[in-house]
């Protein structure tokens, strides 16, 4: 017999998803959180909607918060702007050499 350990997000005493990692259970909870809370904040703003339209909207708002920022910029190439400030300034300069950081999402699945 084999034992697993899984970690359960409950709210209000209802058992929400099961999980078999601790990361992705505690990301889940938090993704039910924000949906609590834009849940009140669409509770209080000038459109009525009912309670399981609300909570449908604030969940699928909390699932896609990433594009709620608007679109990105995407960064210009590096020999680009060195070109532009070598064209700008007159002078040659070097191109910058600082290291960009990227973020990565990680990917959530439940364990049902």
């Amino acid at each position: 017999m084999a034992v697993t350990i899984q970690y359960l997000v409950v709210r209000n005493g209802i058992e929400k998803m099961a999980f078999t990692n601790k990361k992705e259970a505690d990301a889940h909870d938090r993704l039910l959180d924000l949906a609590e809370h834009l849940d009140e904040v669409l509770a209080d703003g000038p459109v009525s909607l009912n309670e399981a339209d609300r909570e449908a909207l604030a969940l699928y708002l909390a699932q896609n918060q990433a594009l709620l920022s608007g679109p990105k910029k995407k960064p210009a190439k590096k020999t680009d702007k060195a070109a532009a400030k070598a064209t700008d300034s007159g002078t040659d300069t070097a191109p910058d050499t600082s290291a960009e950081t990227s973020n990565s999402d990680d990917d959530i699945q439940a364990v049902a």
